[in-house]
């Protein structure tokens, strides 16, 4: 049992260097182990590529091997045909006699069916070892198909005395009010490499100028996405630039131009499940939502998010606009980078 931990969290580590460049498939590492050593292992590196469990079983020297070995992966193999064949198949084809898998995969296509496939050909197979852990692996995942929407993550920067920028007068020039140092800055745009999507609504995008791209950090741009209820955007600003994919949510029209999609949604209820439906149907698995108190507290008076991921400086505003109010706080991180750091808080 105890083995049987290790070699799962060596999966997990395995798959983690895939974030930001599988989706909308999950994180997963594989590895195949004889007489407790590991004899071969690999991880889903990009969307389209080799699945784990293809590469940790290519990775075995001596195939002859396999038939006396036992499979450890994170998330059910698939069974069906998309980009690649089944992993099914090569398991069974491989005549691996054991399969140890983290969590059951909650994508419709497979959820169970390709562990009842492998016992149908006679493998012995073991499901739930860390479970929790898997599952937090891929969260983003799971909530996508669980919950119907992406994965969201609230994120803020916000003063000593609890603002998140200063009363900003009407010709004051479009740039951020910086609360963070450029250290916690390059980790922001870390985070935008890993997440499909990235959000801010009108003021934010009028008064700030947001580029919302990764400057900072190696990896993809998300796609970009603006709440323009009546298309005050010039084309001058950034949001609207051909550089990357972007989203704007207006009630005036749909069209695209160029890399830009107006889509037209009413204004005259709850925006957000249009939203999130509309997401959910583009398979953006996952958002973070960077917008002003307006646009962040909608999602939290919705209570749609996940996670939330609170900057404090140590400066004093002494007014200005308020930070979000996020009551009944559990499962709070305070994560230390330097002299800074962030709180990490989980939507129980």
């Amino acid at each position: 049992m105890l083995s049987d931990d290790i070699y799962m969290q060596r999966c997990i580590d395995l798959a983690l260097p895939g974030l930001g460049h599988v989706a909308p498939n999950p994180l997963v590492g594989a590895v195949v182990v004889l007489k407790d050593k590991i004899i071969g292992e690999g991880f889903h590196r990009r969307y389209g590529g080799h699945h784990a469990e293809v590469e940790a079983i290519q990775a075995v020297e001596d195939k002859s091997l396999l038939k006396r070995s036992t499979l450890y992966v994170n998330l059910e193999p698939c069974c069906h045909h998309g980009k690649t064949p089944p992993c099914t198949d090569l398991i069974m084809k491989s005549d691996i006699p054991h399969v140890v898998i983290g969590t059951v995969d909650p994508f419709d296509a497979v959820a169970g069916k390709g562990i009842a496939r492998l016992r149908s050909q006679g493998v012995n197979v073991r499901v739930g070892v860390l479970k929790d852990e898997c599952r937090e692996l891929n969260k983003r995942f799971f909530a996508f198909y669980e919950k119907k929407r992406p994965y969201i993550i609230l994120k803020w920067a916000q003063t000593a005395d609890g603002y998140i920028d200063i009363n900003r007068l009407s010709n004051a020039e479009k740039r951020p009010t910086w609360i963070t140092s450029e250290k916690l800055r390059m980790l922001v745009h870390k985070w935008r490499t890993e997440e499909a999507a990235i959000m801010v609504g009108t003021e934010t995008a009028l008064k700030d100028n947001p580029k919302l791209n990764v400057r900072d950090w190696h990896g993809p741009n998300p796609c970009r996405i603006v709440i323009d209820r009546r298309l005050r955007l010039s084309p001058d600003y950034n949001l609207l630039d051909d550089t990357q994919p972007t989203l704007v949510f207006n009630e005036m029209q749909s069209k695209t131009t160029g890399n830009t999609r107006f889509i037209q949604i009413p204004f005259n209820q709850n925006i957000l499940p249009h939203v999130m439906k509309f997401l959910f149907e583009e398979r953006l698995q996952s958002l973070i939502v960077e917008g002003g108190r307006k646009l962040l507290q909608s999602f939290i008076d919705s209570n749609l998010w996940d996670e939330a991921r609170i900057f404090t400086g140590s400066q004093f505003f002494c007014d200005g606009i308020k930070a979000p109010n996020l009551l009944s706080v559990k499962n709070k991180a305070h994560i230390i980078i330097g002299q800074e750091g962030f709180f990490r808080i989980k939507n129980a």
